[in-house]
């Protein structure tokens, strides 16, 4: 028996927990959420018509297609790891062996490998970090234990962990995107500009890391099992179902169902598949995928990774096992505390693993081992695999995956993909709600609301000029140049409508450069592309502008800045009543992002797998001879650079105050001629 198991009971969990979520402030959020538990309840319906092994098998076949495919597929490369042992530790009762393999060619991964220090053929365990920095020293007290128990583990550094970070700064002496999870986000916007998920490079890493242990003189390949805990928990998660090899899968501070997941602690990047609600998935499908495995879900009682949560994978995955006959084989346990695994739960897992991988012998007990400092634990004598000859960074496998799988696509798909994205609007006049309205110097001006599709409100300014008759109309997508130039050019007898596209009220601004990332990855579970609906709440403004009689729907114009000016341009190429456009300090190619670890907000404006096919100059080719001026183009850190004629230029004002704004205004001025 599992020790000490702390289940946690909750009555008619599902109905409670899900209508719960509906009475989120967020409006943007109740909107996906709504959407996602449709996704959710559809794929309920699918399970709950499994009663056989024959259609458990068959759904599996389904599972693993749709796993793969929105991974885009794993890597075929068979070549060697190429592993070497740079250096041991002799601790008391094992060794620790400091190792580096190629997951891919250049591509290092460092690891250590506890074994016991007498001969024999032991068990192997595969341990995943966490999101803790220095990765692979994190599970070093569980590893230990288990060496001393009969077992060889091995604990590697996952991409942008260790010494494998992706933005590692000389200057700084850290990573200039701030720590791991930052660089995954990055990452992942990048992987999804390529159609691929991120976890896609987690789980080969796993794969490979597999490999190596498996490769151990002292490891018997047939008795091979994995665990880790919280991002750890994920990867484990992931390579649990997809690698057969793995004969016992015990994540921790992860497992649960998106039907509390979505709303709530949503994961990340590597932590999550593209569309991943869309495609009928849920966490209990990669519990089941492996099925009869042996699983034991974790959980601890004061985790955002919630005990409900799991507790929900738990029960449809034991009721898929039922169908096996082995029931027995999947095991759940609550542990006290915060996210993370105290010693209860480390001791579970001790125990699952022995009962399953040594036939039951062996002490569950865990015993007090020398923790090391990460130092003492370093592979690479610098501490980074940058400095090993030939290495190569994540930011361009992806990119090299993208070269080898694109191809350029035409002007007449690309106008098909912006229907299929449903960027364009069926033209017909919002319900405007006047919240507030006060005079200006020539000019009105209404705060209003009104509604871009059900369930999204948009708040917006409309700029209305006192002179009669119609008049051209002005989009300006929100932000510091827009407040700067609507009142001028309202004044100059334009109305304008200054416009916030959807956003949620739960924006994270405490990381660096990442921008919205996690409303982005939300919309992208449920199949939408955030900076697509975007576009088409600018383009529910144009309905706007366009139904009302002041305005000349023939005269209509817009203007954004920063990334927005992206989903300023979506909207332009979809829709050609927008007939002129000024982008400021936007980015102007995809291939900047591509081309460096670190961007800004890139998440804020991905397509899934966009860059397989197109660049931003397609979309500006859409726009046919439709004038377009753009100012100041920026790369992807928001740096404004030079990229040669077709741009125009502020000049640099120092301290001549008195022309603070003229650059700005004449370029307003440039918009409405």
């Amino acid at each position: 028996m599992i020790p000490s198991i702390r289940l946690i009971v909750v009555a008619h969990l599902s109905l409670l927990t899900v209508s719960a979520q509906s009475s989120d402030p967020d409006p943007l959020l109740r909107w996906m959420d709504k959407i996602a538990q449709e996704h959710l309840q559809s794929r309920e319906s699918a399970i709950a018509a499994v009663r056989t092994v024959v259609q458990a098998e068959q759904r599996k076949q389904v599972v693993r297609r749709r796993f793969l495919d929105a991974l885009g597929g794993l890597p075929t490369y068979e070549g060697p790891l190429n592993a070497r042992v740079t250096g041991q530790i002799q601790a008391d009762g094992y060794v620790i062996e400091k190792v580096i393999y190629e997951s891919l060619p250049g591509y290092f991964v460092t690891a250590n490998l506890y074994r016991p220090n007498k001969p024999g053929r032991y068990p192997g365990v595969l341990l995943q970090a966490g999101h803790t920095q220095e990765g692979k020293a994190e599970p070093q007290w569980q590893a230990a234990n288990l060496a001393l128990k009969g077992f060889v583990s091995l604990a590697f550094d996952p991409a942008g962990q260790g010494e494998r970070e992706q933005t590692y700064d000389p200057l700084l002496k850290a990573p200039a995107a701030g720590w791991s999870v930052n660089e995954h986000i990055h990452q992942g916007a990048q992987a999804a500009l390529a159609g691929e998920g991120l976890a896609r490079y987690f789980i080969w890493d796993a794969k490979r890391s597999l490999d190596y242990l498996a490769s151990r003189p002292e490891v018997d390949p047939g008795r091979l099992g994995a665990a880790g805990c919280s991002g750890g928990g994920s990867l484990t998660t992931f390579i649990g179902a997809l690698d057969s090899r793995l004969k016992v899968v015990i994540p921790a501070c992860f497992p649960g169902s998106y039907r509390l997941l979505f709303a709530g602690s949503n994961p990340h990047s590597e932590m999550t598949l593209p569309q991943h609600l869309s495609i009928g998935l849920d966490t209990a499908d990669f519990v089941e995928l492996s099925a009869p495995t042996p699983w034991l879900l974790q959980a601890t009682e004061e985790d955002f990774f919630t005990p409900p949560g799991a507790k929900l994978v738990y029960d449809e995955a034991r009721r898929w096992y039922r169908l096996y006959g082995a029931e027995d084989k999947i095991a759940y346990f609550v542990g006290p505390g915060p996210h993370g695994t105290p010693l209860v739960s480390r001791e579970s897992m001790y125990q699952w693993l022995i009962r399953w991988l040594n036939d039951g012998r062996g002490d569950f007990h865990e015993q007090p081992v020398k923790i090391y400092p990460n130092h003492d634990l370093l592979v690479t004598k610098t501490g980074s695999v940058d400095d090993e000859p030939g290495s190569r960074k994540l930011h361009q496998l992806i990119l090299a995956s993208l070269h080898a799988k694109r191809k350029a696509g035409t002007t007449v798909e690309l106008a098909s993909e912006l229907q299929r994205l449903q960027i364009r609007t069926d033209g017909s006049a919002p319900s405007v709600k006047v919240v507030q309205e006060s005079p200006g110097d020539g000019f009105r001006t209404q705060k209003v609301q009104f509604e871009s599709e059900p369930g999204i409100e948009l708040e917006a300014s409309i700029l209305i000029p006192i002179s009669p008759g119609k008049k051209p109309g002005v989009l300006l997508v929100g932000g510091k140049v827009s407040d700067l130039v609507a009142e001028s050019i309202a004044k100059s007898g334009r109305v304008v409508l200054k416009l916030d596209p959807r956003r949620s009220l739960k924006y994270d601004d405490r990381r660096p450069y990442v921008g919205d990332w996690l409303a982005n990855t939300r919309a992208d579970q449920i199949g939408f592309s955030l900076a697509a609906l975007r576009g088409r709440d600018i383009l529910r403004g144009v309905d706007l502008l366009a139904a009302r009689p002041d305005v000349d729907v023939s005269s209509i114009r817009a203007g954004a800045q920063g990334a927005k000016g992206l989903w300023l341009l979506l909207a332009a190429a979809a829709d050609s009543r927008i007939k002129k456009v000024w982008l400021d300090r936007t980015p102007y190619t995809f291939a900047d992002a591509l081309g460096s670890p670190l961007n800004t907000a890139l998440s804020d404006v991905v397509i899934h797998g966009f860059s397989l096919r197109w660049d931003i100059e397609d979309l500006v080719k859409l726009m046919g001879d439709r004038p377009l001026f753009r100012t100041d183009p920026a790369n992807w850190m928001g740096r404004v650079v030079n990229a040669g004629p077709g741009f125009r230029y502020r000049w640099a004002l120092g301290d001549i105050t008195d022309r603070t704004d003229a650059q700005d205004l004449e370029f307003a001025q440039e918009l409405i001629q």
